[in-house]
């Protein structure tokens, strides 16, 4: 029987990558069946933080946003609520009016990274596991129905983990790819992988100038906090980031795919 189960999994995952799609609402865009893009017709971005070990940017973030009248979306994990340290900070972004919502309860990795389809949980650790971020999120008083949304830890999943995600009565969704954001958690120690803040600001505008749509439904994700050997936060351009993508006719919206 120990052998059977992953390779059920491995079943599930390949049909669920090739047939499962979901309820899809016309004119999003979907990426294994997480939504990774709104509306291309409206000039509007979405801004998303992620939070697990680190909470470096938070107060700076959370100030910027205040200051720039402007609401964003904050996807913790359990851990991250869990953890005494945040909980000011948490109990501000609720009251900011911010939307607060869920990113697994201990940063597991569903998919391997070799291989798209080889999950690496079971349905009965994916579901336990975010099932516990909600319980965290619930000792702040936010509901499931209050969070629908979902961003998967690492941004990296599959239809299967996407397919799960809709039995729970939720919504899975990830960052639209383009600008390279993500990739402000990098450090200088990475090598050629490492890229600077400077790069990821100038990314995102000569995307936005480059791109048909613009930056029009974009999900655009930065990171809460970042290793300390990242000095050069991306977190600290949002002051010149926000006003100049006003400036192009951008407005910066919360969620709603309905």
């Amino acid at each position: 029987m120990g052998q059977i189960k992953p390779i059920l999994l491995l079943i599930l995952a390949v049909i669920g990558s090739s047939v499962w799609a979901g309820d899809k609402t016309p004119g999003l865009n979907y990426h294994h069946g997480a939504i990774n893009r709104g509306f291309v017709g409206k000039p509007v971005i979405h801004l998303v933080f992620t939070g697990h070990d680190y909470n470096d940017g938070g107060q700076i973030i959370s100030k910027t946003l205040r200051r720039q009248k402007i609401k964003a979306h904050f996807f913790f994990t359990g851990d991250f609520y869990r953890n005494p340290e945040n909980k000011k900070l948490i109990k501000r972004l609720r009251m900011d009016g911010h939307y607060l919502g869920a990113h697994s309860d201990k940063h597991l990795l569903y998919v391997a990274w070799e291989d798209h389809d080889s999950l690496l949980v079971s349905r009965e650790q994916f579901t336990t596991d975010l099932e516990q971020n909600y319980t965290e999120m619930a000792k702040f008083g936010i509901s499931k129905p209050e969070a629908p949304l979902f961003m998967p830890p690492y941004e990296w999943y599959n239809s299967v983990i996407a397919q799960w995600t809709t039995e729970m009565d939720l919504t899975l969704i990830n960052y639209t790819p383009g600008t390279r954001s993500p990739a402000d958690y990098t450090t200088p120690d990475m090598g050629t992988s490492y890229v600077n803040s400077q790069t990821l600001y100038d990314n995102i505008l000569t995307y936005e100038s480059n791109s048909d749509h613009g930056l029009n439904g974009f999900i655009l994700l930065i990171h809460l906090g970042t290793h300390a050997d990242r000095t050069d936060k991306l977190y600290n351009r949002l002051d010149q980031l926000i006003p100049e993508l006003q400036s192009r006719g951008y407005e910066f919206s919360l969620m709603n795919f309905n």
